[in-house]
């Protein structure tokens, strides 16, 4: 699965990434213009990478960055990219502390709340470990599934891993014990999208599916506490789409504890709030852009950021004003940022025209009962016809209606 452009926030660190490159900037406001340009392409190969177990040459990634996530403080910074590599990064000031070896191509990886170690979940539905310590170490199989991993998500208190698959499962695993299965969250009719625990209710998590809602659970307990379906671009409020959705980021704002869900390849980000008493999400605004939004992030200070396929206007700055969220006009920030971006806007570009959606995880249904049922009408109607024909239908006087020389029996 190909990766669009994204975006990530971690205090004023932000980074925003498309094809082989990201770019890593400051969003406070200070004379500091400095950018910090990073390219995948000129990271180091291992020369047996190239070639597979028989000693042929295999087929060589792109390069493309398809995961990434800074780690609970922003110290750290670390990324997966299509070549099968985990690069580490310190952030203050950048540096590439590592480039590593992955088993195979990455979908989703995280930090541990105690940054001593990143999570990386792979195509194949394995967890491996590596860590930030010893930033040249190796990686250790953590835990698997039997599906496609799609994300994967530590408590705060670094207790449990959570884990959701191509499969509708979210697997909840005692960290210390990743064998021991603590619950299972289960309810989703599609793939799990994203999965977000909750950093101000460590209780409770968020996930997004395919099958169009946002949930929130109790996840020890694997209790659904409330289901939230969302709907497309251009509909009223309320009702379900007939087109399939999938959120590709969820967000969260521990002020006031606002959720920010950007769909697939659609020009809307939908806001929610958090009810913790009340065990509950509360729809409270769509927002709508002229272009694609590719990804959302929280800045806590500032509000909400808006990444979107636009190279005029890349990035939009919402913030809330009268208990609704709405964007930020003539914004020094966001100027200064962009400018940024639209001299960097060919890999962002690029990434965008590879479809980076989740479109081919939908599994396809075969409705192999209609077909049979149908043919099995086809195959009677042609039985019942030559009956009719074999033995025709008596006339009026009980005989058996024949037909005259060079005439051939019909029934009425």
């Amino acid at each position: 699965m190909a990766s669009s452009a994204g975006l990530a926030l971690c205090g004023q660190a932000l980074v925003v990434r498309g094809g082989s490159r990201f770019l890593a900037t400051t969003t406070a406001s200070s004379d500091d213009d400095s950018i910090f340009i990073y390219d995948c392409s000129t990271a180091e190969k291992k020369p047996q990478e190239n070639k597979g177990e028989d000693g042929q040459p295999v087929e060589k990634g792109s390069d493309t960055i398809l995961a990434s996530t800074f780690s609970t403080s922003g110290s750290y910074f670390a990324l997966t990219d299509d070549s099968k590599r985990l690069i580490l990064f310190r952030t203050k000031p950048w540096q590439c502390l590592s480039v590593r070896s992955v088993v195979r191509r990455c979908t989703a990886l995280t930090f541990t709340a105690s940054e001593e170690k990143v999570l990386v979940a792979d195509k194949s539905g394995d967890v491996y470990s590596f860590s930030v310590l010893e930033p040249h170490g190796g990686g250790t199989l953590e835990l698997g599934h039997l599906s496609m991993l799609l994300d994967v998500a530590v408590s705060p208190d670094d207790r449990f891993v959570l884990t959701a698959d191509r499969d509708e499962k979210i697997r909840v695993s005692w960290a210390a014990a990743p064998h021991s299965i603590e619950a299972f969250c289960l309810g989703h009719a599609e793939f799990v999208s994203r999965i977000f625990v909750v950093p101000s209710h460590p209780e409770l998590l968020l996930s997004s599916s395919g099958d169009g809602t946002l949930r929130l659970w109790e996840y020890r307990s694997g209790r659904e506490l409330h289901c939230c379906h969302v709907g497309g671009p251009q509909e009223p409020e309320g009702t379900q789409s007939p087109k399939r959705f999938a959120a590709s980021r969820i967000a969260y704002c521990c002020q006031e504890n606002y959720i920010a869900l950007s769909s697939d390849c659609a020009p809307v980000v939908h806001i929610f709030q958090l009810d913790a008493p009340g065990r509950q999400l509360v729809h409270r605004q769509q927002l709508s852009f002229d272009r694609r939004v590719w990804d959302v992030a929280f800045e806590e200070r500032r509000g909400l950021w808006v990444l979107q396929a636009c190279q005029e206007a890349p990035l939009v700055l919402c913030s809330l004003v009268g208990g609704q969220w709405q964007a930020v006009p003539d914004s020094d920030v966001v100027k200064r940022v962009s400018s940024h971006l639209r001299g960097n806007w060919a890999p962002l570009e690029g990434a965008a025209g590879a479809d980076g959606g989740f479109g081919s995880l939908y599994k396809a249904t075969f409705d192999n009962m209609s077909t049979y049922l149908r043919k099995k009408e086809a195959r009677l109607q042609q039985q019942l016809e030559k009956r009719r024909r074999r033995d025709p239908q008596p006339g009026p006087n009980g005989q058996a209606k024949r037909a005259k020389p060079g005439e051939a029996a019909f029934s009425a």
